[in-house]
Formats: C-alpha cells, sequence, structure tokens
C-alpha cells in the first residue's frame, strides 16, 4: 500500500509532466475543455449536490460556524454560477506566449519579454467547493496543471466535482495529471505537499488566517497568500449620505462571511450625528451586532452598541458584527486604517475629490476604492474570469488574481552570433 508521502510525490511528478505539454497546449484545446467541463458540472448537477448534502449534514454534526456552513453549501445556483465562471474564462484572451515588452540592444541583440505558464500549482482551500472548479480552470486556461486539496468538510463536494472536471477535461485533450485532487483527507498530505521543492511551483491557500499560517509556517515552495480581510470604509465630511447608507450596507451585510465586506465603519464626527442613528437602525434591523467607540455611542444613545474593545479593530468577524468609530478627520481616517487594516480593501464616500485622491493615494491596500463598495474586490466584478484568490502580497501578485497573475515571465534573446566582451 502506498504511503502518504508516496501518494503525494506521484500525484505532484504526474502535474509536473502535465504542465510540460500544458505549456504549449493551443487556446482552442483549453477552451474547448474549460467548456466541456462547465457542461460536465451542469449534467452532473444532481451528484454533485447529493454530495454536498451529504458534506452539510457532517458539518452540522461536528458544530461548524454560521460563515462557514454558508461557504460549503451549494444549490444550483452556485452550480451555475461555477460553469459560468469556466465559460467567461474560455472567452478570455490566453496569456501565454503574450508580448510584454520588446527591444533591440546597440550590440544588435533583440530582445523580447513573454508570457509563460508558473507551472504547477497547489491550491489548499477549506469549506468552498465552488474553488474546485474556479481555481481548475483559470489554472488550467493560463497553461498550469493544478494540485487541488479541500478541507475535509468538503471532501464529498470536492470528489463530486472534481470527477466531472478530469473526465471532461481528458476528452477533451488535455494531458493527464493536468487537473489533479488530493483524496485522502489525512493531514500530513498537505506538508508533504508543501515540501514537493522543484516539482511544485507555488501554493495558494485560500481560507481562514489559521490555515493561512500554518501553510506559510510549513512551506518550502513559494507562497502567495491573504492571511485576513480587515475592510474599511470611510464617510467622509460632505459625504452624500444616501449614497453612503446604501454602500455601507451593501459592504457588511450583503454576504457577510466573506473577505471583502467591511468590518469597520470610520466616521467624520461632522458626518456622524446626522447619518450614524438611520444607518444604525438599517444595520440593526438586519440583526448586525454594533460595537462602538465612545463617540459613537453617545450619538447612538438608547440603541444596543457594545463597547469596542482594542481587539475590535483588527478582527475580520466574517459575520454580522461591526466596529464602529467617529474619527476627528480624513488623517485620522488613514492613520486607523494603516494601524489596524490588512492591506485588502478600503474605500472612502466623499464628494472632494482632493480628499478621494489622498486616500487613494496613501492607503496601501490591494484594492482602495471612492465611492463604491468593497464588495467589488473579486475576480468576476473585475473582468478578469473566476478569482483564484484575493493576494495581500506584493510579490509578485497583489488583489484578485486572474489569469496574467498566473503566469510568469522569460526573456527571448535572438542574437546573430555576438559574444560579450
Amino acid at each position: 500500500m502506498i504511503s502518504i508521502r508516496g501518494y503525494i510525490e506521484r500525484l505532484s511528478l504526474r502535474a509536473k509532466e502535465a504542465s510540460v505539454l500544458l505549456g504549449r497546449t493551443p487556446t482552442a484545446v483549453k477552451d474547448r475543455a474549460l467548456l466541456a467541463m462547465a457542461a460536465g458540472l451542469e449534467s452532473g448537477r444532481r451528484q454533485i449536490l447529493s454530495a454536498n448534502r451529504r458534506d452539510l449534514r457532517a458539518a452540522r454534526a461536528k458544530g461548524i460556524s454560521g460563515a462557514l456552513l454558508d461557504r460549503l453549501m451549494l444549490n444550483p445556483g452556485r452550480i451555475d454560477e461555477m460553469a459560468r465562471g469556466l465559460r467567461e474564462v474560455a472567452k478570455l484572451p490566453d496569456p501565454v506566449g503574450e508580448l510584454i515588452h520588446r527591444w533591440s540592444r546597440p550590440n544588435g541583440l533583440k530582445i523580447a519579454k513573454v508570457r509563460v505558464p508558473i507551472g504547477v500549482i497547489g491550491i489548499i482551500y477549506e469549506a468552498r467547493p465552488n474553488v474546485t472548479a474556479d481555481c481548475a480552470g483559470l489554472c488550467l486556461k493560463s497553461g498550469n496543471s493544478v494540485i487541488l486539496r479541500g478541507g475535509s468538510e468538503a471532501i464529498r463536494s470536492n470528489r463530486a466535482i472534481f470527477r466531472r472536471l478530469e473526465s471532461a477535461a481528458l476528452r477533451a485533450g488535455l494531458p493527464p495529471g493536468a487537473v489533479s485532487l488530493v483524496s485522502t483527507t489525512d493531514r500530513r498530505a498537505v506538508e508533504f505537499l508543501l515540501g514537493q521543492v522543484g516539482v511544485v511551483d507555488l501554493v495558494i491557500p485560500r481560507g481562514g488566517e489559521g490555515l493561512i499560517r500554518q501553510v506559510v509556517a510549513k512551506a518550502r515552495v513559494p507562497v502567495i497568500k491573504q492571511y485576513k480581510g480587515v475592510c474599511h470604509t470611510f464617510v467622509d465630511e460632505g459625504a452624500d449620505l444616501k449614497m453612503a447608507e446604501e454602500i455601507c450596507y451593501n459592504a457588511k451585510v450583503q454576504r457577510p462571511g466573506v473577505c471583502n465586506a467591511m468590518e469597520t465603519l470610520l466616521v467624520h464626527r461632522r458626518a456622524a450625528p446626522s447619518f450614524l442613528p438611520a444607518m444604525a437602525r438599517r444595520y440593526l434591523e438586519a440583526h448586525v451586532e454594533l460595537r462602538g467607540d465612545a463617540r459613537t455611542r453617545r450619538i447612538l444613545k438608547g440603541l444596543p452598541v457594545r463597547p469596542a474593545a482594542e481587539e475590535d479593530w483588527a478582527t475580520e468577524y466574517l459575520g454580522l458584527i461591526l466596529s464602529v468609530k467617529v474619527v476627528g478627520s480624513l488623517e485620522e481616517a488613514i492613520g486607523h486604517i494603516r494601524r489596524y487594516g490588512s492591506n485588502h480593501s478600503d474605500a472612502i464616500v466623499t464628494r472632494s475629490k482632493p480628499r478621494a485622491d489622498r486616500f487613494l493615494r496613501e492607503i496601501d491596500s490591494a484594492c482602495v476604492y471612492v465611492n463604491a463598495s468593497t464588495r467589488f474586490t473579486d475576480g468576476g466584478q473585475f473582468g478578469l474570469g473566476a478569482e483564484i484568490g484575493v493576494s495581500t502580497d506584493k510579490l509578485h501578485a497583489r488583489g484578485p488574481m486572474g489569469l496574467e497573475e498566473l503566469t510568469t515571465y522569460k526573456y527571448l534573446v535572438t542574437g546573430q552570433g555576438q559574444v560579450r566582451k
């Protein structure tokens, strides 16, 4: 019987062999595979939903939180979204071979900088079975083989989705090993995957902060990550308060269990008396628990607002809890975000272009917004197709990661016998 280490080594080597072939696979073949994979998900809807129901029953029996249950749950609409995402990726331009820049040197050398696949990408994720399809599609279109390792809570769903994806990809002409799933729930499999130096070129963890920190601590291969999303919205003095109310409600309530949901609301002291009472009542009607600083609680006296503790400002709640702070100036808002933010997504609602420009310039987050909800930080919303994740790193990718972020580049140098002197 093969060991867990041997299983992962064999899976990784198979993916490496496939990546060589994928790097030169024509766009038409990759697109045909993506369309076949989308159709496979739709035709397998009943089996996928049946597997997902078993995962949900097991998760509830273990007492898994509401936010994770929401991420785990599939329905016909979410399967349609996965299929639609694959079709959208098929329509996107193929980045492989794209000319980034070309120039000539005085000695006659001609140099071209072109996009190439990264190679073998490992995806380690928790209770989000849609990641199985999203990441497979993006990796394959960008010429990378992919090794998927989902959480044990979604193992049945992931297996059902993977069977459809792999079968369709093989029929369409992609090589065996182009897309792989770690089918064991043994935790040692992750450690062995993270140690595949020279075989696995990149690992991208998707999940909670705990998972990501474990991956980073144990990895011997490169990792692109996003620890957490402590996202802010700052309502400036003189802001359009109706616009601000709609943006702030959407950023918190529309889907609170995701990384681009707002966790802290900052309000300028001149806007707070007019803005906060109506906004707070709307949040409370939506069952949002409010945690405010002293100035917020004074303005909202009589409403159920808990005192905010120091740790609240740096907490990613992933639920219907919101920290609220009244600030005295734009400078104070920027300072708060710099101190407690996670460099993910932050927004300002303002009528002032100079203040908007300053916010854009001085907030060092992957995505910075003016008069829009942070919920737009998403590959699909940015027109990138389904995303492989949101990176808060600065090397080599940042923000929603689409096809271009799954490539690197190489230099093609053509001479006529030149030698260096």
